[in-house]
């Protein structure tokens, strides 16, 4: 199949991106698709635990409570737009029949979250 562009596609990105290489397989598309919107997933949950955090005043003294709920919510914005830009990668190496980029973002997510939450429990543990 080649690329074809569409008539209604009217962003800029769009535009490069359906112009290289030819549409690949569907299922792969739709796919890519799933797992960004997984990564949406996380980066709302992340968002809503910095809610919760700052939220949580008996739980934790306000300083650190304030720094784990920005952090919280920083991250999930941080995941927003790295899922993003790894939708897009993915996009392009299929679109070039190239082999597809390494996972960046979860590894980065994983240790974070180990960090936070070895933080979070420390800090519960010698409050109580």
């Amino acid at each position: 199949m080649t690329a074809t562009r569409s008539p209604k596609s009217s962003g800029r990105w769009t535009d490069r991106l359906l112009a290289e290489g030819s549409d690949p397989d569907p299922r792969f598309t739709m796919a890519n698709e799933r797992t960004f919107l997984a990564w949406i997933r996380t980066a709302l949950a992340l968002v809503a635990g910095g809610i919760a955090l700052a939220l949580a005043r008996e739980l934790i003294d306000s300083p650190l409570r304030q720094g784990l709920a920005v952090a919280f919510a920083g991250s999930g914005a941080l995941v927003a737009v790295l899922a993003f830009r790894r939708w897009l990668r993915i996009e392009r190496a299929l679109r070039r029949a190239e082999t597809l980029p390494p996972p960046a973002l979860a590894p980065v997510i994983s240790y974070g979250l180990a960090v936070c939450a070895v933080v979070l429990l420390v800090v519960v543990l010698v409050t109580r």
